[in-house]
This record gives structure tokens, sequence and C-alpha cells, in this order.
């Protein structure tokens, strides 16, 4: 029975944290084609391309290993009803480890070639303990804690609320002082390097000196991505949204990961990529947040003894959302749109309080950047600059939408749609070349710089071969280039290019009618899509929301002047309206976010007007899209093969019971057990569980093993560590008394059980864990349907949910892995291959 599973059920070669599988290895079926060098370059890969870039804490030597042994590489399984009975989640495994075959040789260095299929869960990601450990630790701290100290946390919350965004809101000024000053000095070396050369001739010493500025800045931030911290690179939007759908993202929200994504995202955009300083701006507040939520740093082994109430999951992923809505308010100047962000993108949990206190914190975080940036401006009583970028008021009576003009915004929405489903395919086909060919950080490095270099040229021939000149008077061009235009003229082409992506957005959504050419706006639209394209996804700390604005603003106001010229003068309205209906057309196809995405545009425009149309367009963009591809966050999670859990279990998974999709036998510890036990048990290299039911034998019949609780395996160490067990012929002897603050005081980075030295005799001595495990662990019936069990695991972020029978004994754990290997594809519903890396 159960009960009597202690030891002997732990998986060869599992590295994940909660996994249950069989012991005994099963031989390959002999449909198995996918070869061992495969599922070996398989696992070199997820280590080299990974966000964490490295093998998971305390892991022991990645073995490959692929359950499901009845699929294959090239898919997931197609499952029906009645061919669900014969799995009973006792799912096949297949040991690929050296000692099962001596005959093989040892895997040498990583292949220039590494395959990849997008058709895996991994296993080497954990999950995050949300729920509360009810236990008698728990319940006395409570009773001991009054009235006004409940106040005093309250208070605390604030305080920590006010802390991140203040924070949020000195990293938003940092980077945009820094990043104008470094672009207002490379800006001006080429502008003066241009005008020199146009006059004198020898103008490709001017294209080589823009390009190798732009390759020395990329390089450098990628260099600190690459070598330094990977999971700083791109905007960190996916990882965070993993972060708080109950994903542990290795160094996620470290502060060297903040530090990297900081300079990184510097150097990216003076570097003058196709991306922006926004996106990361979410990433690096939620990282705030985690820092200072804790009141200390583990990076720097420093501890202020304060907070020291919130060292758990539970409370620490609350502010990581208010961090995440800080950076969009301080990216943006949206704190309501920061809100909305948290809810729609991330948050698992939501209640009254939680939305107040994020919002707090957004309107902390726009107060400080908007206060800092009006000083370093020189106008410290004009408010004006409530977000890294500001799209400048738009005035309702000037540019104004009549009722005729909403079918024409609809359609522009389908335009956006289409134009998403492109660039996240393109994108999807170039990061799955990046996984197979680049993994490498040397190449990472290349490949960017090569990127910088090629973005620097392909812009310098567009503003030399355009011949869209413009009056320079009234224009507020910050470095406008003549080159061959007459006198008293820019380049119109240089206005979209020769300027940061920002700057450029704010230009096409306010510049008169008649400034560009469409000749010019098509030919920046079609070039820029590609560049921005082939951007995303490199080693560098950069964002997609830009980019996308860009293109969208190009093609938007490209659109309004076609509109113009066929309407025969009846849409009068200014190009900019459509500029904005553009940008935000092509921002929703791309990551295919609706509520937010609206209030966000509503507020940095200043303009509640354009509510209902720029509504109108996020929806179509994001009905049209889906019918394609998935957003382009969205993908880039599925192509890390990170179990994520979304809002719904799969519609035609009502036939799937509990007793199908669970993991079984499950390794199970008594309610007084012997130390030398849970030693081997914790100590086992091939296996890596994180949760252990506790059972006890019923009373007259030993062969029934009734379930108790559950105890965690951070938990068994801190216990192993502070030696909390008795003597087996003193069982009545007082075992040494632990506090939650001694468990509090090992969060988040807990001992491996290596560290930990346990004598033979204290071996032989007993833990009776009834005072620490969960007496009252969330479980589930074998019979429960998998949507029923999803909704409940979702909904509670639970880690562990524990299946027993009508006698309440354990017969399965699920997790998280074992629900999100579920997902309805095209020809119904797919089990995914789980590959431990």
């Amino acid at each position: 029975m159960v009960g009597q599973q202690r030891l002997g059920h732990m998986t060869p070669g599992s590295g994940s944290d909660d996994r249950h599988r069989p012991a005994r290895p099963v031989l390959p079926a002999p449909g198995w084609r996918l070869s061992r060098s495969l599922v070996l370059a398989m696992a070199n890969v997820a280590k080299k391309v990974s966000w964490s870039g490295r093998e998971p804490e305390g892991a022991g030597e990645a073995t490959p290993l692929l359950l499901n042994g009845t699929g294959t590489a090239s898919g997931p399984r197609q499952l029906t009803p009645s061919a669900s009975s014969s799995r009973l989640g006792r799912l096949s495994n297949i040991d690929l480890s050296d000692d099962h075959e001596p005959e093989m040789d040892a895997p040498g260095p990583l292949p220039n070639e590494v395959p990849h299929s997008e058709k895996l869960l991994s296993l080497k990601y954990e999950s995050l303990d949300y729920d509360n450990c009810e236990n008698q630790l728990f319940l006395e701290e409570e009773m001991r804690i009054n009235h006004t100290a409940f106040r005093t946390v309250e208070i605390r919350r604030w305080v920590i609320c006010a802390m991140i965004g203040i924070l949020t809101g000195l990293v938003a000024c940092f980077i945009d002082i820094v990043v104008e000053k470094l672009a207002d000095l490379k800006y001006s070396v080429v502008k003066g390097n241009i005008d020199k050369f146009t006059e004198t001739g020898g103008l490709s010493f001017s294209l080589l000196l823009w390009a190798t500025l732009n390759a020395s800045f990329v390089m450098a931030g990628s260099i600190i991505v690459a070598f330094i911290e990977p999971v700083a690179a791109g905007s960190g939007i996916p990882q965070i949204k993993c972060y708080l759908n109950g994903v542990k993202i290795p160094h996620v929200v470290r502060l060297k990961t903040l530090v990297v994504k900081v300079c990184g995202v510097i150097f990216s955009v003076v570097g003058g990529l196709a991306v922006g300083k926004e996106g990361p701006m979410i990433h690096s507040g939620a990282v705030v947040a985690a820092g200072i939520s804790q009141g200390r740093s583990t990076s720097l082994k420093k501890d202020f003894k304060i907070f020291e109430y919130f060292r758990r999951d539970t409370e620490k992923r609350d502010f990581v959302s208010a961090g995440a809505a800080a950076g969009v308010s301080a990216a943006f100047g949206a704190p309501v749109g920061g809100v909305l962000f948290s809810l729609e993108e991330g948050a698992s949990f939501w209640n009254q309080f939680l939305t107040w206190r994020i919002f707090f914190a957004s309107m902390i975080s726009t107060f400080t950047l908007n206060s800092i940036l009006s000083i370093y401006k020189g106008n410290p009583l004009d408010l004006s600059s409530p977000g890294l970028i500001n799209f400048g008021r738009f005035d309702s009576e000037k540019m104004g939408y009549t009722f005729q003009e909403i079918p024409i915004f609809i359609f522009m929405g389908m335009i956006g749609g289409v134009l998403g489903a492109m660039f996240n395919t393109l994108n999807y086909w170039l990061t799955m070349f990046r996984i197979r060919y680049i993994h490498r950080p040397c190449l990472q490095v290349i490949e960017a710089m090569l990127v910088a270099a090629v973005t620097a040229s392909v812009a310098f021939v567009m503003i030399y071969t355009s011949g869209d000149c413009q009056p320079l008077q009234g224009s507020s061009m910050a470095y406008p280039l003549q080159l061959f235009c007459p006198d008293g003229e820019y380049n119109s082409m240089a206005a979209a290019f020769f300027n940061t992506p920002e700057k450029s957005v704010v230009r096409l959504f306010h510049d008169p009618p008649g400034t560009y050419n469409p000749m010019t706006l098509g030919m920046f639209t079609l070039v820029y899509f590609f560049l921005a394209c082939w951007t995303y996804g490199l080693t560098v700390s950069a964002g997609v929301f830009i980019p996308s604005l860009l293109i969208g603003a190009a093609w938007g106001r490209l659109f309004g002047i076609c509109l113009s010229y066929m309407s025969s003068g009846w849409i009068w309205a200014d190009p900019g309206k459509y500029a904005l209906m553009g940008a935000a057309a092509q921002l929703g196809g791309i990551v295919r976010m609706t509520l937010s995405l609206t209030v966000i545009m509503m507020e940095a425009t200043g303009n509640v007007t354009y509510g209902f149309p720029i509504m109108l367009v996020l929806m179509t963009a994001k009905i049209v899209g889906d019918c394609f591809v998935e957003g382009l966050y969205d993908m880039h999670i599925q192509l890390q093969s990170v179990p994520f859990l979304h809002w719904e279990a799969p519609v035609t998974s009502h036939s799937f019971t509990a007793m199908e999709v669970m993991s079984t036998p499950v390794t199970c510890l008594q309610r007084i057990e012997k130390v030398g036990t849970v030693v081997d048990v914790l100590s086992d290299r091939s296996s890596n569980h994180n949760g252990f039911p506790v059972v006890e034998s019923v009373s007259g019949n030993n062969q029934k093993s009734g379930l108790r609780g559950l105890i965690l395996r951070s938990q068994l160490i801190v216990l192993l560590k502070h030696k909390v067990f008795v003597e087996r012929s003193n069982l009545s002897l007082a075992q040494h008394h632990l506090k939650l603050k001694d468990f509090r005081d090992a969060y988040p980075r807990f001992p491996p059980i290596q560290s930990i030295h346990v004598s033979q005799d204290e071996r032989e001595c007993l833990m009776d864990l009834t005072e620490f495990m969960n007496p009252s662990p969330y479980t589930v019936p074998q019979e429960a349907s998998l949507p029923r069990v999803f909704k409940l695991f979702r909904a509670l972020g639970l880690r562990h949910l524990v299946v027993v029978d009508k006698y309440n004994q354990v017969v399965g754990m699920v997790t998280r892995k074992d629900l999100a290997r579920y997902r309805l594809g095209k020809e119904g519903m797919e089990e995914l291959l789980l590959a431990q890396t």
C-alpha cells in the first residue's frame, strides 16, 4: 500500500521538484524512434537557451529523461476518452542514463545544430508554494499576534508598496536620463560627421562610424546579458507572467538580474536597435518589489532584519504584482493600466485590498518619475512627464472621429491582427533557428552586433536614397539631417530612423499633415517590420512595445493619407489619429492584450474620447490574430517548455479524471519517521520531490494508511539542520522547539541536503512531523474530473494536490506539470511529452 511505499518509488533520473514516477524504468517500445543522441542534444540545448542559462540550483548531474514513452519528439500524443483508461496516471519513463547503457559513449561537446521540439514540457521548472502551511507553528504564531500587531503588518504592506513605487520610479528616471545623454552624444557625433562629409564626399566613413558605434554599444549590452545573467534578456514580461502564474524561473527576481537589465536596456536603446525601454521596466519593477518585500539581499548576503513576516511565496507574489504594475505605470504614465496589466497578464489571485495597494504603488511610481524628470528638465512645478514615453495630448476638437469611421477602425484592427500574426510567425521560426544554431554565448553576442550594424546600415541607405525633403521651419526634430536636401529643409526619412524610437512614435502621432511622403512611410514600415522581428529574441535587454507602436503608427499614418486620397475629402481629420489606431492595432496584434492595453493607450494619450475606437481595434486585432497563431509572449513561454497554466482547463477534458492525470505511486512518510529514512529520501540524487504526504496506519489494520498531512522538502531540511529529532529510547523527550522565523530565515534559498551532516547514531533517531506538517492539505477524490481538479489547483495556486480514495488513502499526486501537459490541439486533446534536462 501507499503507506508502505516510503522508499524505492523515486523516479530514476528525475530532477523535478514535485514529480512522482514509477521506480523501475520501462524499456523503449518498438515504435520509439527518438535516438539517444537526439535526447542528449535536447537536454544540452535546454540548458543553453533557457531563460536561466544554467542548471537549476541543487540539481545533480542532468540526465535527459523523456516520459510518456509511447510518444515521439515530433509531436504530442493524441488522446481520446476511450484510450485514457489505459493510462491511469502511470506513465512509463525511459531512463537514458549511462548506467543502463554502458556500451554507449558519453555525450560529446555541444553540436553545431541542436534539435528542439516545442511539443515538450520541461521538468526543470519548479513551482512556487502559494498555499499557506497551516501547521501548529502557524497557528501558535497567529494566537500570539494581537490586533495591534495585525494593524502593524498591514501598515508595513503599504510602506513596502510606497517604497516599490519610489524605487521603480527612480530606476525609470535613471534609464531615461542615461539613454537621453548617451543617445544625444551618439547622434550629435554622427550628425556632425554626416554634415561634414556630405559637402566633401566620403559618406562611407559616416556609415562606418554609425555602424561601429551601434555595434559597440550593443556588444557591451549583449556581453553582460549572455555571460553574466541570461535571464535578463528580452523584455522580461514572459518570465514575470510565469512567476505570477506560479512557476519559479531561476534568477528572475535577483539583484544581479536588475543591474544587468538596467544596463543592458540602456546599451540596447542607445545602440540603435529596434527596441524600447518600456517593456523591461515591468521586469525591473518586479525585481525591485521582490527585493524590498524581503528586507534583505541574498545576493549581497545582507539582512536588514525588517519585513521578516513577508518571507514566503504567498506575500512575495503580491508584491511582485505591485512591482510589475509600478513598472507599467513608470513606462507609460498609466497607473490604472498598470493595475489592469497585473490583473490581465499575471496575478493568479485578486482581492479588493490587493487592488488598492497595487494602484497606490503605481501612482507613487508615476509621481516619482514625473517629479524627478520635471526637476531634471528645469521645470520643478510642471509635472508633465508621467511616463518614459508621453504620446502627447490629442485634441478632441481637431482630431475627433465620426460614426462613419468606426468600420474603418475595425478594418485597421483586422490589418493589425494579420500583421501581428505574421510578425509572431516569423519570430517563431527565427527563435527556433536561434535555439538550434545560436546557443553559445559568443555566437549570441556576435549576432546582436551583426543586427546592430545591419540596422545602422539599412537606416543609412534608406536615408541616403530618400528624396523626401520637408521644410525645417516649425519642425521639432532633434537631429535634422539635411544631406542632399535644399537649405532650410531636412530629410524626412531621417525623422523616423535617425532618432530614438520613442521620439519617432510621437512625431508620427503629432506631425502636421503633409510631413511624410507615402512612399517614405511605406518603405519605413516594411523595413522596420523585419528589423524589429529580427531584433526581438536577441540576447539583449529590450522590449517590443515601442517597435510595435512605431510600426503601427507608420502604416496607420500611411493608411490615413491613402484614405484621404480615396474618400474625396470627407475624411478630414488629422492622419495622426490613424497613426494612433494603427499603433494600437499593431501592438494588439503582436502581444494580444486587450483590457490593460486599452487603458494604457487612453492614459498615455490623455484623452478618453478614443477609448471606444481603441477598444474596438484591440479586440479585432486579438480575434483575427488568434485565428492564426498565439500572442508573442505566450509563444515564447511555450518555446521555453514552461508548465504554464491558463485560466481554464481544455474545454473537452471533462471525460478525464484525477486518477488518469495524477502521478503515482507517491513517496509517503510516516507521521513518526526515522531520521535515516528522511535523509535517504531527500538525498536520492535521482529525484528532487518537494512535497511528501504524511500517513499513519489505521488502528487495527497495518495494511491501510490514511492521509494525515503534507510536509515540504524545505521544511524537512530545516528540521534536519536544527536536529529536531529524539532518540528511539526516549520518545517522551521534548524536541528542540522551532518557530516560523527559523523557516523564514532559510527562505528562499534553502540549503541542499548534502550540506547537512547526520551521524549514524542520529539516523536511528525519530522525527515527529505532527507539529510541522500541514494537517489539512487540499485533496480530491480520484473520480474528480480534470476541469474540477484544474480549477481547484489554478484558483488556489497549489503546488501539490493529493488524490485519495474513499478510505482516505493516498493513491496519487497532482502537480502543475500533470495539468499543464494537457492542451487542446487542432485534432483534439493532446498530451505533451515531459523532458527532463
